[in-house]
């Protein structure tokens, strides 16, 4: 199987300039070797709008006149509406009931098609959509376009510090680790990445584990808060972590929300439960991470205010 690599990368971050927000790295008050990478402050609120738009700027013009169509818990939905609406063309998302409404309602104001089905039936669904329009299917994290143009988030951590010595990134399908850990590994081999993910959504942990894709079902991954994280992984995103991650810690939802109320209340950043898992490692389970200079991911922020509410609380 061929792997993203740094040349392709580099191109991604070509495409995508001017388009995606380069988000800054901010230093924490608390913790002298911490640095924040608040991808929340990207216009649709997730990283996920690196990977739409590169995928929507590399598809052929008649294909991608069409429009496309995917399936989302709800950031990589808003973020290839976004990007579809820059580009012109339709799109459609198809999102699991029970995502968080903030989400959806932020798709069909982007305006995406937003079709509601139960979470097991996304895929299928989506596919549907691809034979009754003839709409072109860009995945949320199963495709090399997408791999690649989250992976513009690890040449600029390594850009901006030059010595990072460790990168905390969440992992749902794995596309945003598997970028970041190719494009860290090429430019400082010495530096490790490493996943964090939701125990009640280990999935990814089991798969390393295993070697293999091990599918946690939606009854047991939809017990977390960290609804973006959910997502089992691919043959593709699996590949790479084998290859290139460092190591994978879960953390708690306890942990999760704790991380969350110091992002929003010491770090001034309004993030999401996802957003909030790279910090909470950081934050619970330093001492299974290697030491030194460190950089955790902050996803997104498209966070349902109740929620926000109960984290301050």
């Amino acid at each position: 199987m061929d792997l993203v690599s740094i040349a392709d990368v580099r191109a991604a971050a070509e495409d995508i300039a001017g388009a995606v927000v380069r988000t800054p790295l901010l230093p924490t008050l608390w913790d002298d070797e911490l640095w924040l990478k608040p991808e929340s402050l990207q216009p649709v609120g997730s990283f996920k709008l690196r990977g739409a738009t590169h995928a929507l700027a590399r598809l052929d013009p008649a294909a991608r006149s069409r429009g496309v169509v995917t399936h989302s818990s709800g950031n990589h939905g808003q973020a290839l509406a976004y990007a579809a609406r820059a580009f012109g063309v339709p799109c459609t998302v198809v999102v699991p009931e029970g995502a968080p409404q903030v989400k959806v309602a932020r798709m069909r104001a982007l305006g995406a098609d937003v079709r509601l089905v139960p979470p097991a039936r996304r895929l299928a669904e989506a596919e549907q959509v691809v034979v009754d329009a003839g709409a072109v299917l860009v995945p949320p994290f199963d495709h090399p376009w997408i791999i690649a143009g989250q992976g513009t988030v690890g040449l600029e951590i390594v850009a901006d510090l030059p010595d990072v010595d460790v990168v905390l990134v969440p992992v749902g399908g794995g596309g945003l680790a598997s970028g970041v850990a190719t494009a860290v590994r090429a430019l400082r081999p010495s530096t490790a990445v490493v996943g964090v993910e939701p125990l009640l959504a280990a999935d990814a942990r089991d798969s390393l584990a295993a070697g293999e894709v091990v599918v946690w079902d939606v009854e047991r991954t939809y017990r977390t808060c960290a609804d973006g994280l959910r997502t089992n992984l691919s043959e593709l995103t699996l590949a790479h972590l084998r290859d290139r991650l460092d190591g994978i810690v879960t953390v708690t939802e306890d942990e999760i929300v704790a991380a969350l109320g110091r992002l929003l209340g010491e770090a001034r950043l309004v993030a999401e439960p996802s957003g909030a898992v790279a910090l909470a490692a950081r934050l619970f389970h330093r001492d299974e991470l290697p030491p030194g200079r460190t950089v955790a991911v902050v996803t997104g922020g498209n966070a349902d205010p109740h929620v926000l509410a109960a984290a301050l609380g």
